[in-house]
């Protein structure tokens, strides 16, 4: 018994450090490189694919939203597979969970270092150090913070995020007069742009999507999980469409079309747009400062913090080594899965290859999610009688048209990733050969028993505390719904005037 009361994380996240622990994953690393050098390929056509990226994850989210508020848990993806499909579904979920954030981890980590030394060198200083020297530092910087406590964690998370946002509005300010109206109006796609060009570069930009589930590795911390959960996956898609948007608007707002096909190779693209069109000193350093010090810490403490949550789980059900399942006695992190993980980004950092993260990433985002859609369907036929707080609309249509649409893009995508994502999955296999032990029909009872006592130990808010919730979430809803009109409109612009 108190070997399990160890082992046990806190309830500290409310609804504002579940959206910006989800959308700081997704705000970084797609957004600042192959999602802007999507710009380049795409042009003013970015917004189309911007919005059926949008499309495709809105019930997704729904369906995460069901999963989330039923199964408040550690370990999302995992527990929903295992309890709607079975168990070594869920160990696949949460490995590919796994390799997709510590993807995106090193991947951000080289997008800090790009920005960051963009933002010293349009100071009119230099770092003597390397882009991976830098990357593998702030790595262990946020290994330390994440090891330190979710409180800690939860809080950085929303300062980066609001200083980002912050710094975002007084850029795009100080960038209006720069925009040419006449970048957005009718425009050829390169010669020999194909449709599967078309949606490989939609795959892309959806990657700047991927992640819009993540505070639901991290149920076990978030308070009143039935509530706020699917409140912050209603919020997260949306607001991760607005910033992207807006952000490619402004893009293209100062690229000319002869200019994209550079932007489209270039490893900061927004810096180097900026460059091209000889906007320098405070903008540039603005930019680089937001999105170094804001985007990309808001990713990085993000994607460091959840899949942790999930080797925790995963290693406390007896599927990955029990080590895993390690909980710091002071700071209540399970710290050993903190660092492992940690240690693998550094390891990813070393390929230098955004592209090549990017694809690694896309292609176990895509196999997790649909792996996730299949146990929403199975967790309404096995569990009925799990106590629903939210129940996403016609699950069997929507759930076969969002995973033939993902199977589609996993077609696009890099093939020596798609083979590294095969090798990474029959590991896997086998460490669930290796350390899982038979489970009989007592213990899944054992389990749901279990799940159970722990929903029905919740503490409902109070009233007071259920207006505040109320009103919390309204003001987000409508912030977010401006957001959007804004960011749709801004395209429509170019030809009103």
């Amino acid at each position: 018994m108190e070997k399990d009361k160890a082992n046990v994380l806190i309830r500290t996240m409310g609804l504002k450090e579940s959206v910006t622990i989800t959308v700081g994953t997704v705000i970084g690393v797609g957004l600042f490189t192959v999602g802007a050098n999507a710009v380049g390929i795409l042009g003013p056509y970015i917004f189309v694919a911007t919005v059926i990226a949008l499309l495709v994850s809105v019930y997704p989210s729904l369906l995460y939203a069901e999963m989330g508020a039923a199964l408040p848990f550690s370990g999302g993806t995992y527990n929903y597979a295992t309890e709607g499909i079975g168990r070594p579904a869920g160990m696949l979920a949460g490995w590919n969970f796994i390799i997709a954030l510590v993807a995106v981890t090193s991947g951000e980590a080289l997008a800090f270092s790009f920005y960051f030394s963009t933002l010293f060198e349009a100071l009119g200083l230099s770092i003597p150090l390397g882009d991976k020297a830098i990357a593998v530092i702030i790595i262990l910087i946020f290994i330390y913070t994440n090891y330190k406590g979710i409180e800690m964690t939860a809080r950085l998370q929303n300062g980066f995020m609001f200083f980002f946002w912050g710094v975002a509005i007084v850029w795009f300010v100080t960038m209006i007069p720069n925009i040419d109206l006449n970048n957005f109006r009718p425009f050829i796609m390169p010669e020999g742009t194909s449709v599967t060009t078309f949606i490989g570069t939609v795959a892309l930009v959806w990657w700047c999507f991927a992640g819009f589930e993540t505070c639901c590795a991290m149920g076990e911390e978030i308070k009143h999980p039935q509530i706020n959960i699917p409140r912050a996956m209603f919020l997260s898609p949306f607001i991760v469409f607005a910033v992207n948007a807006i952000f490619q608007w402004f893009l293209l707002g100062i690229v000319p079309s002869e200019g994209l096909e550079y932007i489209s190779t270039s490893a900061a693209p927004y810096a180097d747009a900026m460059r091209t069109a000889g906007i320098l000193g405070f903008p540039l350093v603005l930019l680089a400062a937001g999105i170094a010090f804001g985007g990309d810490f808001s990713t990085l403490n993000a994607s460091i913090a959840a899949p942790p949550r999930y080797l925790f789980s995963m290693a406390r059900d007896g599927v990955v080594p029990g080590i895993f399942s390690k909980v710091h006695p002071k700071y209540k992190t399970p710290y050993i899965s903190v660092m492992v993980l940690g240690a693998m980004s550094i390891i990813f950092i070393l390929t230098g290859s955004l592209i090549y993260i990017a694809s690694l990433s896309l292609f176990a985002d895509l196999f997790y999610y649909i792996i996730g859609i299949f146990a929403a369907v199975g967790l309404r036929k096995k569990r009925p009688d799990l106590t629903r707080p939210y129940k996403a609309p016609g699950i069997m249509a929507g759930a076969a048209v969002s995973i033939v649409i993902y199977l589609i893009m996993m077609t696009q995508l890099e093939k020596d990733a798609v083979i590294f994502g095969i090798i990474w999955n029959i590991l896997g296999l086998i460490v669930y050969k290796l350390y899982a032990k038979p489970i009989r029909n007592e213990d899944i009872q054992l389990r749901i028993a279990k799940q159970d006592e722990a929903i029905k130990s919740l503490t409902p808010p109070s009233l007071e505390e259920k207006v505040l919730l109320d009103k919390q979430f309204k003001t987000w809803r409508s912030v977010v719904a401006a957001a959007c009109i804004i960011s749709s409109v801004l395209y429509l612009i170019p030809y009103i005037f």
